[in-house]
């Protein structure tokens, strides 16, 4: 039984017991008919074991030169575009976990996976669906949705003027996760072709061709940079719920805020054992053009030891 269903007879069975409450005793016909309602509606709930979640649903569908009307779609044109979609949700999905190295398997490949469970309606494409493994886990959203929304989220600043919201949307996206995505975009740029790709409510879509090749273009390394930087300075502190931090670094660079990677566990501790400490930060600076840059915390901050004044002066 998934969350939406439980939560359903858990509603139904508190309007009968509001009902039951409200029918007098002398009622004996309406009392019993609900009583049994009452029943059948526990014992549903009793027997419906782990409650499952729905999985994550994306619809993309393809126009253009390989896509002939709603009736078909070249094979290998098909197979490539949605082999590199899948392997891009993949590669976000891992990337929003712990750094990618450069090479070798995407990690956890097998358990974020894609489902081609039908063709979309309409137009030519594939419904998708969070492949279920033996039981989808309650956390919500998952890391498939949350790589879904990531991936649409990047779509959307590629084909934005505005350089922040490119840069807000690749913030926190490791390098090898952003190449896959180039890899999907250059599929489509190089057969003609553009997308659509719809997550929940949420559609994003490419106008055009020269919108294809200018989204490609905007993503490339050339103009979205990301640069590994150790920084010293005081550690001020994280917040959990955001996943935050805050820092005063030594120089120029002032007190900079960014994002905590999903990789570093336990922020509390780290507040403890070193709030307002000198400590060597390791960052991720994600910056498109010459624009600001958005910061990711990549490991946990170290500690810097600070020389004894005392012994300086003798």
């Amino acid at each position: 039984m998934n969350r939406d269903e439980h939560i359903s007879l858990l509603a139904e069975r508190a309007t009968v017991q509001r009902m039951l409450s409200e029918v007098p005793a002398e009622d004996v016909l309406d009392r019993a008919g609900l009583t049994v309602r009452l029943q059948v509606l526990d014992r549903r709930i009793e027997q419906a074991g782990p409650l499952q979640r729905e999985p994550a649903r994306a619809r993309l569908t393809f126009e253009g030169r390989p896509v002939i009307g709603g009736y078909g779609i070249f094979a290998d044109f098909g197979a490539k575009a949605v082999g590199g979609f899948t392997e891009a949700v993949a590669a976000v999905a891992a990337s929003l976990t712990a750094p990618l190295a450069a090479m070798g398997p995407i990690p956890n490949r097998d358990q974020n996976q894609l489902l081609i469970t039908s063709t979309a309606l309409g137009s030519f494409g594939f419904e998708l669906e969070e492949y279920r493994g033996d039981q989808l886990p309650l956390e919500d959203p998952s890391i498939i949705e949350q790589a879904l929304d990531r991936t649409q989220c990047l779509l959307q600043g590629s084909i934005d003027p505005n350089d922040e919201v490119l840069a807000d949307s690749a913030a926190e996206l490791d390098q090898r996760a952003l190449d896959k995505v180039r890899t999907f975009i250059g599929t489509l740029a190089d057969q003609g072709a553009t997308c659509a790709l719809q997550v929940r409510e949420s559609v994003f879509r490419f106008s055009d061709l020269g919108q294809v090749r200018a989204s490609l273009a905007r993503l490339g390394r050339d103009n979205l940079h990301e640069d590994a930087l150790t920084l010293t300075g005081e550690f001020q502190g994280l917040l959990s719920k955001p996943r935050t931090f805050q820092f005063a670094a030594d120089g120029d660079l002032g007190v900079i805020t960014g994002k905590v990677s999903r990789a570093i566990p336990d922020l509390d501790r780290i507040n403890r054992e070193l709030g307002y400490q000198r400590v060597q930060m390791t960052l991720l600076a994600t910056r498109v053009g010459s624009g600001r840059p958005r910061y990711l915390l990549v490991e946990i901050p170290q500690l810097v030891e600070v020389e004894d004044q005392s012994s300086t002066r003798a």
